[in-house]
């Protein structure tokens, strides 16, 4: 599978959290850091539980297009706990 990720707010959702239960939810939405060194190895960098920014494996996810007021919501709520 491929994310692109050409886009500034690009945002997953996780479907396999597999040795990873307290950094990573099933079903939940997570946003994108970019990184192409990950990219070019097969991860993808996100902002996990920790509300700190890892690397996983990109088959854990799947990308998401979300509603303009959906996205800045996710933003500020982010931006909000750092």
């Amino acid at each position: 599978m491929e994310i692109a990720l050409s886009q500034a707010n690009q945002f997953v959702v996780c479907l396999n959290n597999e040795g990873y239960e307290a950094s990573l939810e099933v079903g939940k939405i997570y946003r994108v850091i970019p990184d192409e060194t990950a990219e070019i190895n097969g991860l993808i960098r996100v902002l996990d539980e920790s509300g700190e920014d890892y690397a996983f494996s990109i088959n854990r996810f799947h990308p998401i297009e979300l509603p303009k007021p959906i996205e800045e919501a996710l933003l500020s709520v982010v931006i909000n706990h750092s």
